[in-house]
């Protein structure tokens, strides 16, 4: 065998064990007539110490190693007389009278070291290399674990796992589709699933009345810190003959676990990291959610609610653009009246970004000697910017940013930006805070400027708020959905809704869509023909395992949680793709290409 122990499991007690190791070189170090080589493997990191007094050859081979060389290692287990306690192999280390080279290594581009010196377009060119770091592989074990705890969770609950089909027809009422050729059907094409949305649905028509699925799903959409370009992986859920707090009920017992299981029982996690989850979860209702927060995906760690302006401004003074908005809002920003003219500048060029969108921003100070300073404050009395702070509940100190526009809710968006970046620059987005929420009572509809109509919010199979259908015909941009959205530290970590279980509801919903029966029919015909067979009230949702590992592990971005994350660009350039066919392969998939 080419090993007996790990490098990471070997301690005081084995002492007098003759051991063989085997792993990559870490580092090495020269002292007088001794050489000590850090050999590590996916556990842990072990000293072995050759002694050129004992076996001169065996030494100057073990000089001549370089980093990651592969080598196999035999020897005795000694105490170590100058420990090491930043190692949990520090208390002993390897004396070697056998070693083997297995594979010789190039010098690597980049340290294989916690703090690497290598790039992110580096590092993933050489991803094989990265993952050789203990930092990204903790991410992975931590996305095993949890999908080992989900797995267990749900089969107890009995829920079935099934695999859906990669390859299936095009719906392109969500994202884009990635689209494969057909050779045995020139011309057509299949689609990778941007989720299991419709074959789950078909599953519950069948009678699984619980189904889970760790799903990769396609969507060719451009790169986000929270979602991988291309290709990510969801568990995926549906419940026949549930309703909207069933499926609550079921997921509040299934997050928990998941959380409390990252220092391995809810209770040590609780010791540890002091976090509890509470149980019901917070609910709050889309409407409310961009009110005080303008975000569907509010995060909880710190206040800063939105306060409105509109009586407090409006006709008080001389500035138009306050006077001409529909909207004025602010945030109380805590302890930053001190902010420099810079600084305020600064803030300002982040809200005209295209990103952002707002024309500019108002500041008010509020000094810690009671006095007021505003870029308004030629427009307004003192009388006025004294109400404004009080409405703020502002204190000395303090630094109200304000913001308007003609349309409320995108004047939000760009408020939720400012308040965000705020929290950041205040170091209140804790990353070891969680604080977690439902999301409930979405519109069901939402306006496409692209498209110049309107767009199903999740998916065309959403189930209306039934007090809300007979709405549908004249004002569907009124109609809630039955949907809801589990937000975790202002991140959506997933999604769900009850689905559509009436063929006639359904032919309605595409009507509103913009559907002419024939492409309803030709799309989503199976579906609408399946549910004609005695469907169930179903609900589900599905989570985003990428988005979710990335929380727990607190990362700034998924990439490192994903074993050969793409850039964000959609490319792997690791593999080099996507690349050109060669001309054969176009010609069997009758594919000719344009080229400009």
């Amino acid at each position: 065998m080419y090993r007996t122990n790990t490098c990471g499991e070997l301690r005081i007690s084995d002492v007098g064990k003759k051991v063989t190791l085997a792993g990559w070189v870490q580092r090495t170090r020269k002292m007088g007539g001794m050489t000590f080589v850090d050999l590590r493997d996916r556990y842990g990191i072990t000293q072995l110490v050759f002694n050129e007094a004992v076996d001169k050859e065996l030494c100057e081979r073990a000089n001549k190693l370089g980093r990651e060389y592969c080598i196999q290692a035999k020897g005795l287990v000694q105490e170590r007389q100058s420990k090491n306690d930043k190692m949990e192999t520090g208390d002993i280390e390897i004396i070697v009278n056998e070693l083997n080279i297995l594979s010789p290594s190039l010098t690597p581009p980049f340290t294989i070291e916690d703090n690497t010196d290598g790039g992110d377009e580096l590092r993933m060119k050489y991803r094989y290399l990265d993952l050789r770091r203990s930092v990204v592989r903790r991410n992975l074990e931590l996305r095993h674990r949890m999908t080992i705890l989900i797995r267990n969770f749900l089969d107890n609950q009995k829920f079935i796992e099934v695999e859906t089909p990669v390859l299936i027809g095009s719906t392109p009422e969500g994202a884009r589709d990635f689209v494969v050729p057909s050779r045995m059907n020139p011309g057509q094409f299949y689609a990778l699933p941007q989720s299991p949305q419709t074959l789950k649905q078909l599953l519950m028509v069948a009678g699984f009345d619980r189904y889970f699925q760790i799903a990769p799903c396609f969507r060719d959409e451009d790169a986000r810190a929270d979602r991988s370009p291309g290709e990510f992986y969801q568990l995926d859920m549906e419940m026949a003959f549930a309703n909207q707090e069933d499926v609550f009920e079921i997921l509040e017992d299934v997050l928990p676990p998941i959380f409390a299981r990252y220092g391995m029982c809810r209770m040590l996690f609780k010791e540890i990291r002091g976090v509890d989850i509470p149980k019901p979860l917070q609910q709050m209702t889309w409407h409310e959610a961009m009110r005080r927060f303008g975000s569907d995906k509010p995060d909880l760690r710190f206040g800063m609610e939105f306060v409105e302006l509109m009586d407090e401004f409006k006709g008080k003074g001389e500035f138009s653009v306050f006077n001409e908005a529909n909207y004025i809002g602010g945030i109380c920003v805590p302890g930053c009246a001190d902010y420099s003219r810079k600084q305020l500048n600064e803030l300002t060029d982040f809200v005209k970004r295209p990103q952002v969108g707002a024309q500019g921003l108002v500041y008010i100070k509020y000094n810690a000697d009671g006095s007021i300073k505003s870029s308004v404050d030629k427009f307004y009395s003192q009388e006025v910017l004294q109400g404004v702070l009080k409405k703020m509940d502002a204190k000395p100190g303090d630094l109200a940013l304000i913001l308007s526009g003609s349309n409320a809710n995108k004047t939000r968006i760009q408020l939720c930006s400012l308040r965000l970046l705020m929290g950041d620059r205040l170091g209140l987005r804790d990353k070891n805070v969680f604080k977690c929420l439902w999301i409930i009572d979405f519109p069901l509809f939402e306006w496409s400027d692209e498209e110049q109509r309107l767009m199903a919010t999740h998916h065309p199979f959403t189930m209306p708020n039934p007090d809300d259908i007979p709405l549908l015909d004249a004002h569907p941009e009124q109609v809630r959905a039955k949907a809801y959205d589990f937000v975790c530290n202002g991140i959506e970590v997933g999604g769900g809704s009850l689905r559509i279980h009436d063929t006639r509801l359904q032919e309605k919903m595409f009507e509103v869509l913009g559907f002419t029966p024939e492409r309803a029919e030709a799309q989503f015909g199976f579906l609408m023909n399946a549910f004609k067979y005695g469907a169930p009230p179903h609900a589900g949702l599905a989570f985003g395992l990428d988005r979710f590992v990335s929380i727990l592990a607190g990362l700034d971005s998924i990439r490192d949680c994903i074993a050969f994350p793409k850039n964000n660009n959609g490319r792997d350039v690791m593999l080099d793709a996507p690349s050109v066919l060669e001309p054969k392969q176009l010609e069997e998939l009758k594919i000719k290409i344009d080229k400009e």
